[in-house]
């Protein structure tokens, strides 16, 4: 991981170096890094982070839930066959997803699937806060929800992940995220 950046560092970076920095906070989301340095200057990591956040609020329910497809299953085939970006390597590894018995990882492979028939998008979950046991239970609760709620729900789990990889990414000159 690269050295994180002041606010003013942040600010004075053009456009491609932002997109290229920042394209991942949100999954595979350079438009909405597009979208947060057209909002620049930037006031503090705190405001960095409130216009990527903007963006996926402004959103239509369409636009939510291709955000949502951007995001890989939990523990999936991108998983296992090493296609997963950086963050969410180290995301799956937080949460002990790397470190799955047999049972577990049939059991959530499973509800993945579910999830993502009746919703049409995967289940998304800041890995980060949460370990793989709570993930389980996450899921199965989650499935009793409607389409929209679900898009609403897994949006702001990517505005926690997208806090998180900010985080690791610029802080305020004096003080953190």
């Amino acid at each position: 991981m690269s050295q994180k950046l002041s606010i003013p560092e942040v600010n004075a970076l053009g456009y491609e170096e932002f997109i290229d920095r920042f394209g991942g906070a949100v999954e595979h989301g350079r438009l909405v890094a597009a979208a947060a340095w057209s909002a620049r200057p930037f006031l503090s990591a705190s405001d960095l982070h409130f216009r990527f956040c903007e963006f996926l609020d402004q959103l239509s329910q369409a636009g939510k839930e291709a955000v949502l497809r951007m995001y890989p299953d939990l523990a999936g085939k991108l998983a296992n066959s090493g296609g997963l970006t950086e963050e969410s390597v180290r995301e799956h590894k937080a949460a002990g997803l790397d470190s799955l018995s047999a049972d577990e990882h049939r059991t959530l492979s499973e509800l993945n699937e579910a999830y993502k028939t009746k919703f049409g998008f995967p289940f998304v979950i800041c890995a980060r806060e949460n370990k793989k046991d709570a993930i389980i239970q996450g899921l199965k609760r989650r499935m009793e929800n409607d389409v929209r709620t679900e898009a609403v729900t897994g949006v702001n789990e990517v505005k926690k992940i997208c806090h998180l990889r900010l985080q690791d990414l610029a802080e305020d000159s004096t003080s953190k995220m």
